[in-house]
């Protein structure tokens, strides 16, 4: 019975304590890997259809659209969803700008894009998802252009913080750069998936529609229902870093409980995600796959920074070596934690601010407790002074 309780326990340890050195596995993987792209000859401007998704708030809208409008880019519209807002203030004199106003509350970011993709003034070729607190680089268009260009159909770009006023948005935007570096650019190197942000991500018309045009996805979360079924088909998504979008960080405790509520909740709900595509890889013999499951069941960063500490506390009564060696992982996760930094032009603020991470995870655990009801919040996350459905 002590032998089947040890074992068991060792391979707690394991299931945890990989999501300390995956970072730099990965990054190992990446620089054997990674190669330099090609620049083909500039073609055609493809068709593009901006969706911006507003629910209940479009304070912040002149301002998105605004942005959008000074692409450098000509062969696109921005298609507005003001899901239960108000648009009696939205005026827009450039044609180019479309604002829908469903008739029936839609309450979901799936239900929002098709709702714009069949009201479509045109059949577009490539779509691109936007929240109603981003604004875009001029050349946002142009960089996602050149990683379709190399026959990729889903594309994720890079998600900025646009403000670094507070304690929280910097910790917020640190978190960010942790996971466009390594389930961005990092993963999408070493052979397999940038995962997908919620916005400033775009894809052919036909993958969106195909991969979600059966679902009715409900709540937070359908980045992770929309990027498993692309995978499902062993398709890749491609990351660009010069793809930049740039968003609204948490500002607020409060926001910030709420809003990690509900992507905890998400994470619950989609892990097992990550399960099926490790058995399809087995199938196929798809890297791709494999890693990208692998990054699925891979649990939030306070929680599996928490429960590492835990067992290294219990393994002081058991061993010393296995504590020396959750050390060593600890080491390396912070080591790969400050590569992914260093490597992404990270502002001083954001280091400056890293002293109060374990006020960080405090918030974050009273979101765990909050998970379980997090769809009963709303579903608008209001910054200091816009807000976007999320």
């Amino acid at each position: 019975m002590m032998q089947i309780i040890n074992i068991a326990w060792i391979a707690f340890q394991v299931l945890i304590g990989y999501n300390l050195v995956l970072p730099l596995l990965l990054l190992a993987i990446y620089s054997i890997r990674r190669k330099t792209a090609t620049t083909a000859a500039k073609p055609a401007e493809a068709d593009y259809a901006i969706i911006v998704t507003a629910y209940e708030w479009v304070t912040a809208i002149p301002e998105v659209v605004s942005s959008l409008l000074a692409l450098n880019y000509s062969n696109y519209l921005i298609y507005v969803v003001a899901d239960k807002c108000d648009v009696s203030g939205l005026h827009f004199d450039d044609e180019r700008v479309i604002i829908l106003r469903p008739e029936q509350t839609l309450a979901g970011n799936v239900r929002s894009h098709f709702y714009a993709i069949n009201h479509f003034k045109r059949q577009h070729e490539r779509l691109t998802i936007i929240d109603s607190d981003n604004l875009v680089d001029p050349e946002y268009l142009n960089e996602l252009n050149k990683r379709f260009d190399q026959g990729f159909e889903a594309v994720q770009g890079v998600r900025e913080a646009k403000n670094l006023e507070t304690t929280y948005a910097c910790l917020d935007a640190a978190r960010d750069i942790y996971y466009h570096f390594y389930d961005g650019k990092v993963l999408f190197e070493a052979g397999s998936s940038a995962t997908l942000a919620g916005s400033g991500m775009a894809f052919t018309t036909k993958l969106y529609v195909d991969c979600l045009g059966n679902r009715d996805v409900s709540g937070a979360g359908f980045d992770k229902v929309l990027q498993a079924a692309i995978l499902s088909q062993d398709k890749r998504i491609a990351f660009t870093g010069d793809a930049i979008v740039y968003d609204e960080k948490t500002t607020h405790s409060e926001q910030l409980v709420k809003q990690r509520a509900r992507w905890i909740n998400t994470w619950f709900k989609y892990f097992k995600y990550g399960f099926t595509l490790l058995l399809q890889s087995v199938k196929n013999f798809s890297l791709n796959q494999f890693l990208f499951g692998l990054v699925l069941l891979r649990p939030p960063l306070f929680i599996f920074l928490i429960l590492s500490i835990l067992c290294m506390a219990v393994n002081v009564f058991v061993s010393w070596t296995a504590v020396a060696l959750w050390a060593a992982g600890f080491v390396l996760f912070v080591l790969g934690f400050y590569l992914s930094l260093v490597n992404s032009e990270t502002d001083k603020r954001i280091y400056a601010s890293l002293v109060n991470i374990p006020k960080f995870i405090y918030f974050q655990i009273l979101s765990l407790l909050k998970a379980r009801k997090a769809n009963q919040y709303s579903v608008a996350t209001r910054g200091a002074q816009q807000a976007t459905a999320k």
